[in-house]
């Protein structure tokens, strides 16, 4: 591969991994923050996709007793001309998390 075509493969992180655990151990988003210390801003960082220090995601780590590529994985970059990195499998599946969280929280 050339150097331009390098280049042209962009990746960006996805927390998906990080929903399903989350998912799986019934917890919200609250509980995590609770739980991990972390700050409301990371945590709307984490629900946006955004990039986080190394800090906060072994703080989310430590709370969940797991390692990091457990929470995040790296996934192709296809839709930045579009100037969203989210492709709609994500958006749909932090949709369907968003609905469990709210229901388990009314409960």
């Amino acid at each position: 591969m050339t150097k331009n075509k390098l280049m042209e493969k962009r990746m960006h992180i996805s927390y998906r991994p990080l929903w399903v655990i989350l998912a799986e151990r019934e917890m919200t988003k609250k509980d995590l923050r609770e739980l991990s210390g972390i700050s409301t801003a990371s945590l709307a960082k984490l629900g946006k996709g955004e990039n986080l220090t190394t800090d906060v995601l072994l703080k989310i780590c430590e709370a969940l007793n797991c390692n990091i590529n457990e929470i995040v994985e790296t996934v192709p970059d296809d839709d930045d001309k579009k100037g969203t990195r989210n492709k709609p499998e994500e958006k749909k599946n932090a949709a369907k998390y968003k609905q469990g969280t709210q229901r388990s929280q009314s409960l």
